[in-house]
Formats: structure tokens, sequence, C-alpha cells
């Protein structure tokens, strides 16, 4: 008897020990984000830009994968904020994933929430930025995600992590910059600059002094993790003279490959080592822009940090600072070279793709244009020919609701808010990247309808660009997934023909996939996390169009495929 006892004992210790290990190995970390206005000058100009904690970019979060964040927000500015913790899963915990009327109501001034969420089964980077207006031109961070205590990375331990965010500047009050374009109907003005680490550099005016600066020693290897915060703009990134070996995107590993450029829409992020294996010197880090809508206006300016060698010299025998090597960049409409970087990209390992599916949708992405509404005056009116720009997905333009959030309807059975009747196919099936479109199709239904899906649906979306005002490349983003990345191509989507290029495999798996100009990509993944996900062009101006639609995920059976109860602090409208 005293044996047995003994060794329950000797079973009782080592179970609770073992939970103490996943205790301590999986940490908690506490954060306070207070929104306030900052004064932030770029550019010559001084602006009260908002921001978190009075820095710009904001903090960088750096977590272990399994690791649970609790992010008190305070909003201490003078507009509604929600922040979304771009690409994090969110398992059953929808109430945090931050979308401003999707998934809460916003955090009022002089209100405050609480975020918390655990970060599981991912690693490398991911982001964070506000959800509301175009609060996030300023409002934004990088989440660092580390392997797990005792686990390494899959490929040689970098000597130093650097994140670069890539960002717009606006010379003006962004939220007012998105509030014209919505009196008018018109495109919103296009930023006057881009920026690495919130700094446009040294090819701007006023800029060289804050030039963002890497330093690297001969023989060092770092892991700069690239983010595209930019709100409207894909871009291009590269360094003068050096080679990237990509290990990641969006917190998933890829097999390694080689590449002088990184293409990046945004909400993107790619994880790329460096070694220091040039003369030591300095070496310009330069993005600028992708652009696939034809006369569209953009912005084609260069943004710049620089690659500094420690051992390199500073300064000329007169004393003037040595002028970093500029590398060669893309053209700016160089479609090749995006196509060529993202048909580079396999997953590490064998995938898990589901090869059955329950759900297939085909989804047309694209542009619009309203006529003017006969209570119009001309000055609301300043689209093309007198017009009001909108977008749609399957010819619903997306409408948020403004008294309760999506989920909030959902969870508490609110009628009236949304109706589940998104559409699975295009209403009209036409030539969608033809040169002849039908000006009927240029105006869509506006709607706040959601498509439904119960737990465990295996999901095949197909999503297809349209030239209605123009092709465009389109950063899709879905919220509290990740998908794998089957095929991309050019024109329409044939089933017939190009099912036959479905890597299976190892297909990528994100979290925003480029849908190419004038062409489709096909998507797939299990839809086991319930609640309501946006799916959104990630181009701040196509979204306030009405690019989205949204997926309501049943609860499946037990409380672990069941939403978590709204938390006390969540905010009311």
């Amino acid at each position: 008897m005293e044996i047995i006892k003994s060794f329950l004992c000797l079973i009782s210790f080592t179970v609770l020990l073992l939970f103490t290990v996943v205790v301590e190995a999986n940490k908690a970390h506490h954060h306070e984000f207070i929104i306030q206005a900052t004064k932030v000058k770029r550019l010559c100009e001084t602006h009260n830009s908002i921001t978190v904690n009075g820095m710009f970019p904001g903090p960088t979060l750096v977590v272990n994968n399994g690791d649970t964040l609790v992010v008190k927000v305070i909003n201490r500015a003078r507009y509604n904020i929600t922040i979304h913790w771009h690409g994090v899963r969110q398992m059953r915990t929808g109430w945090a994933d931050g979308p401003e009327f999707v998934t809460q109501c916003p955090i009022r001034p002089g209100s405050s929430y609480t975020y918390r969420f655990t970060i599981e089964g991912q690693e490398g980077t991911l982001w964070w930025h506000a959800h509301s207006s175009w609060l996030r031109a300023t409002v934004y961070g990088s989440i660092l995600i580390l392997p797990p205590a005792g686990s390494s990375y899959p490929f040689p331990n970098p000597h130093r992590n650097v994140p670069l965010l890539l960002g717009e500047w606006w010379d003006a009050n962004p939220v007012d910059v998105l509030r014209e374009s919505q009196r008018t109907g018109a495109a919103p003005n296009i930023s006057d600059a881009y920026t690495i680490n919130g700094q446009p550099g040294n090819l701007y005016k006023c800029s060289s002094q804050d030039t963002t600066i890497v330093p690297i020693n001969v023989g060092e290897t770092i892991l700069l993790r690239v983010i595209n915060a930019a709100l409207n703009q894909p871009l291009f990134f590269t360094v003068a003279n050096h080679k990237f070996t990509v290990v990641g995107a969006d917190a998933s590993y890829l097999k390694p490959f080689t590449t002088n450029v990184v293409v990046l829409g945004p909400g993107q992020t790619t994880d790329v080592l460096i070694t220091g294996d040039q003369p030591p010197n300095r070496y310009y880090m330069a993005a600028r822009a992708y652009q696939s809508a034809q006369n569209a206006p953009f912005g084609n300016t260069t943004t710049t940090a620089i690659l500094q060698y420690k051992s390199a010299p500073c300064c000329t025998n007169k004393g003037i600072s040595v002028k970093p090597i500029m590398p060669l960049l893309p053209a700016y409409n160089d479609t090749n070279t995006v196509t060529r970087f993202s048909q580079s990209f396999r997953s590490l390992k064998r995938a898990e793709v589901p090869t059955e599916i329950d759900e297939n949708l085909f989804v047309t992405v694209g542009l619009g244009l309203n006529n003017c509404p006969k209570n119009f005056r001309s000055r609301r009116c300043q689209g093309p020919n007198g017009t009001r720009f909108t977008a749609s997905m399957n010819n619903v333009s997306f409408a948020l609701p403004s008294n309760y959030s999506l989920l909030q309807a959902h969870h508490h059975n609110i009628p009236g808010v949304f109706t589940t009747d998104f559409p699975a196919k295009p209403p009209v099936k036409f030539d969608y990247t033809g040169s002849k479109i039908s000006r009927s199709l240029y105006q869509p239904v506006r709607g706040t309808k959601l498509y439904k899906l119960k737990y465990g649906s295996r999901v095949q979306i197909v999503l297809q660009d349209t030239g209605i005002v123009t092709p465009e490349n389109h950063p899709i983003h879905l919220h509290g997934y990740d998908f794998y990345i089957l095929a991309e191509g050019f024109g329409n989507f044939n089933p017939k023909k190009d099912t036959a290029k479905f890597n299976l495999e190892d297909p990528p798996l994100r979290n925003t996939v480029g849908v190419p100009v004038n062409g489709w990509a096909v998507i797939r993944f299990v839809a086991d996390n319930p609640g309501v996900w946006i799916m959104h062009c990630h181009l701040d101006a196509h979204i306030s169009w009405g690019l989205a639609m949204a997926f309501l995920v049943e609860d499946g059976k037990g409380l672990l495929e069941t939403m978590e109860e709204p938390p006390a602090d969540l905010p009311v409208c």
C-alpha cells in the first residue's frame, strides 16, 4: 500500500512539474496602448498624428508561439478606434479581432477595451494596426513571434531580428483625406511619401537626418522582418548589391529561396535573411510602388533606409558623408517580377490541404461606378464622367452596420442587422477580364450580406479580378484564418484547365493573397474557427468603397468548437 501511495505521489508531482513548465513556457504579456495625438514632423511639416504611446510606428510586440497577449487600449484621441491583430488566428476569440462594426463596436474617446488572445501554431512576423477609418496610416506596429522556448528556427540562427515597416505618409490628416473622398465620390488623394519604420529617407525633403539605419557586421546574417503597412500601395523592396533568402511569410515558414527583390501587398509580411558579404560600405534599402491599375494616380517616389557596415567609412577625406549605393528597382508596372516572386512560394513541409470540398465559391473582386444620385450636386460626384466610385465582391458592395457589430448581432440573435444571402457566384456571368464589359455591371447592389459556413466545412474560393473601371492587383485578406494558395493565373479562371495547376503538396499558407491584375487566385481552408470573419481588399480606398464580404462560421460541438462569451468590457455602440 505504501508503495502505491508513493507511486501516486510521484505521478502527481510529475504532472504538477510538467504543468508548471508549460505555464512558465507559455507566458502572458501585458501591454497598455494609449491612443493619443502626438506632434510628428515629416517633410518639413508638423502634424498632430494619432499614435500609440506617442510612438510612430507603434511598439513592437515580441512573443513566443503559444504565448498570450493582453493589451489594454485606452483611447485619449478624438476619434473612435479599434485595433486589429493582423494574421492572428484568434481561435474562439473573435471578440479580440478588432475590425470596427464587424467583431466589435469602436472604442469611443475616453473609453478603453482590453484585447486578450493566444497565438497558437504561428511563427514569424505579423503586425497590428487600427481598423477604423484611415487611422492605420500612423497607428501600427510589428508582432514578432519567436519559436517556443527550447525550440529554434528551421534555418541558421540569425545574429539579429530587424522589423522593417513599409508605410505611407500624408502631409495632411489621413482621416480628412478619406472624408473628402467620401464626400466627393472621387478617389482619395495619394500619399506624399513612402516610409521605412516611419521615416521617408534621404530622397525626400527635410528627411536625411532621421533616415532609418540598419547596422551590420561583415559576415553577419540578420533576419529582416518586412511588413507592408502602406494603406493603398503594393511595394517592391530591395537592398543594393545584396541578395535575400526568403524563409517565411505571414507567420508561416517557407522552403528557402533566393531573390534580389521582395514584393508585398498591403497587409503582407515576408521574412528574409541577409548576410553582410559585400565590401564594407553604405547600401540603400529601398521601396517603391508596384502599380498595376492603368491610368490611376500613384506615388512614384522611393523611400530609403541604409544598410551600414560597422567598419564602413562614414565620410570622405573632406568630411562629407559617403553617399550610399543605390539599388536597381523594378519598373512600376513590372507584373512579371511580381509573378515570378509569388510563384516561388512553397510551404516548408507537406501541407494539410483539404482535398474534398464542401463549399465552392467563385468571387469576383473589382471596382465600380455609381451614377450620381438625383439629389446630389455635381461636386459630390467627381468620379469619372460625373459618377461616384464604388467596389464589390460578386456585385455586392459591402455596407457595415452602425448600431451593432456583426458578431454581436449574430451572438445575441439581433434581427435586421445582416442577411446570410451573399451569393456563392456572380449573379451575371461575363468576360471578367475582357475589354468590353457592359456598363450595366458597373453599379453593384449595396448590402450587408454574409455567407454562412458550418463548422468544419472545407472551403475553396476562386478570387477573380475584373476589368470593371480598371483591372488591378487586389491584396485580399481573410480575418480569423490562414489559407493555402493553390494557384494563381491570368485571364478568366477555367475550372477545366486551371485545376491541373493546383499545388496540393506544399502550397504557401498565408492570410493575404495578391489576386493578379486581370487574373485569379484559388485558396482553400477549413472553417474551424467560429465567429464572423470579414474578407476584404487591403487597399483601404477599396474597403471604404465596399470591396469586402464576411463569413459567419457556426459553432461546432462542445466547448473547443464554440466561440467564447463576449468580455465584460466589450465596447457598446
